[in-house]
């Protein structure tokens, strides 16, 4: 069995910064992919950033240049990095790593105020 938990959501203004982590327990032998999605409301699920075990990252067009994801495998942890936020990255975010199959965590809610 496998549980994520993320934190480091919250309310932040315009401009400002957050830093979201997901640390993975259970039954762990490696893990490949981690990432990062995102919902909000009256939208679907979209990928924001993805790492894999190389460190090669993958981001979605709204979040160049202003997030960055990375990874711990020690910790079995990913972490995002969100600067100059903006009111339209308000959502739940979800941490989700690829360990035989995609795990993902509960969600924590980011909310980006003007």
């Amino acid at each position: 069995q496998v549980q994520l938990v993320e934190s480091g959501g919250g309310l932040v203004q315009a401009g400002g910064s957050l830093r979201l982590s997901c640390t993975a327990s259970g039954s762990i032998f490696s893990i490949n992919a981690m990432g990062w999605y995102r919902q909000a409301p009256g939208k679907q699920r979209e990928l924001v950033a993805t790492i894999t075990r190389g460190r090669n990252t993958n981001y979605g067009d709204s979040v160049k240049g202003r997030f960055t994801i990375s990874r711990d495998d020690a910790k079995n942890t990913v972490y995002l990095q969100m600067n100059s936020l903006k009111p339209e990255d308000t959502a739940v975010y979800y941490c989700c790593m690829t360990i035989r199959r995609d795990y993902w965590g509960q969600g924590t809610q980011v909310t980006v105020s003007s």
